[in-house]
């Protein structure tokens, strides 16, 4: 498992699908947002929370269609669902990947670019905090998307298709978190239920992506 791990990382960064895409993603976007809204820091600071989530959220999706995608153009996806590990592994090694090359990195900038739209001092803890538990489930549910989509043409755009509705609950339990924060109103309701939905992504969807793997290998 370690091996496949290290190897998906590897594969991730070469393909030019790992941090550097997504970090370059999550930039520009927050580097625009001043410029469509103005620069009041006032509306800076109101909406930054949910700007740096969203960015982030669009940054992770980017590179979530070469999850499967190089092992099946290859043929290495055919040999691992016919090894000793069990595809469940295989896709949570691979959601994993995902997350130390692209999640990690975004969470880590994430204060970096807070600063750029004005983020409140008190809200930058629980920014960390909110990134570190939500971006592993948009990875796990990014592999189930992958896992659904595998071999098919232009299979990205339905995989986007597919797991935006299921960013949401994410998406909104982040944001909220962070607001709280910045509120100094408690940001601790939003944080389980994320951990809450990240736990369940973790337990669950690697049975529903090796069951999709199966199909699409047969």
């Amino acid at each position: 498992m370690i091996a496949l791990l290290l190897r998906d990382m590897t594969l991730a960064v070469r393909a030019g699908g790992g941090f550097g895409l997504g970090l370059a993603f999550f930039l520009i976007v927050v580097v625009l947002v001043p410029f469509g809204v103005g620069p009041e820091a006032a509306v800076l600071t109101r909406i930054a929370p949910g700007i740096l989530w969203v960015a982030a959220l669009l940054a992770a999706l980017l590179s979530l269609d070469r999850i499967f995608a190089l092992d099946w153009e290859d043929g290495s996806l055919p040999l691992l669902a016919t090894s000793p590990l069990p595809l469940e592994a295989v896709a949570l090694m691979k959601a994993l990947a995902h997350w130390v090359t692209t999640g990690l990195p975004l969470t880590l900038a994430a204060p970096v670019l807070g600063f750029l739209l004005t983020l409140a001092p008190e809200a930058y803890v629980w920014l960390l905090a909110s990134l570190a538990l939500g971006t592993p489930a948009l990875s796990m549910i990014g592999t189930f998307g992958a896992a659904l989509t595998v071999g098919l043409r232009r299979g990205g755009l339905l995989m986007s298709l597919l797991v935006l509705p299921l960013y949401v609950p994410t998406l909104i339990f982040g944001a909220e978190a962070v607001r709280r924060g910045a509120e100094g109103t408690g940001a601790t309701t939003p944080l389980l239920f994320m951990a809450g939905i990240t736990f369940g992504t973790i337990a669950l969807l690697p049975f529903a992506a090796a069951a999709a793997l199966r199909v699409n290998l047969r």
